[in-house]
């Protein structure tokens, strides 16, 4: 995948990874694979549960079942790379990533589904971000798969944004400005827990 064509996931985050997040991703291989294993089981997990909470909008279902499907195969290949590597699948807290970002979601629909499909589009995006950001600094395999993911995750991120516009009479720009301040200020500011997700790596960061 050619770097412009991350551009539109580049527009839509605003800001990037800081360096010090990539400088431990590089020397916390096992905790990055380990909690990058746990980010493709949940976001496959999300997509289930949208398709069962939203029975009655075709457009929906096709989407989250095919995003669900690759997200499971993402889980599989990470799991087929810790087990060749010695790394064992342990349990790894949460970022507060995710749970920050879903704390504003709103209450009653359509706005509730509005909102979690804006979240999905900044989690897929902001994955994206991350694994073209931190594939220059791995080993040959774990660069060669982390790219592969770019073009599923941007198709994720265009869809999730492409639904939350599809099921509202709305405008959802403020929505989208509203998260994505949000979602800067988790990603840049310091964070005492290193995962795919975390924020700016605190001096006296955890890995576990």
């Amino acid at each position: 995948m050619q770097k412009n064509d991350l551009s539109a996931v580049h527009d839509f985050l605003l800001c990037k990874t800081p360096q010090a997040w990539v400088d431990v991703a590089i020397r916390e291989i096992p905790t990055l694979l380990i909690d990058h294993a746990n980010c493709e089981k949940k976001a496959a997990s999300t997509a289930m549960n949208l398709m069962y909470r939203y029975v009655d909008k075709p457009d929906l279902l096709e989407k989250m079942s095919q995003l669900a499907r690759e997200e499971l195969l993402h889980f599989e290949q990470v799991v087929a790379i810790m087990r060749k590597r010695g790394i064992a699948y342990t349990h790894l807290g949460p970022a507060r990533y995710a749970s920050g970002l879903r704390d504003h979601i709103r209450a009653s629909e359509p706005a509730k589904l509005v909102d979690v499909m804006i979240i999905g589009a900044f989690v897929e995006a902001r994955s994206c971000e991350r694994f073209a950001a931190v594939a220059p600094h791995l080993d040959a395999e774990l660069q060669k798969f982390y790219v592969s993911l770019l073009r599923s995750e941007s198709r994720h991120f265009a869809d999730y944004l492409a639904l939350a516009q599809q099921y509202t009479d709305e405008d959802i720009n403020p929505r989208i400005e509203f998260f994505a301040e949000l979602e800067a200020q988790l990603i840049a500011s310091d964070d005492n827990l290193f995962r795919f997700h975390s924020g700016n790596p605190a001096s006296n960061y955890s890995a576990h």
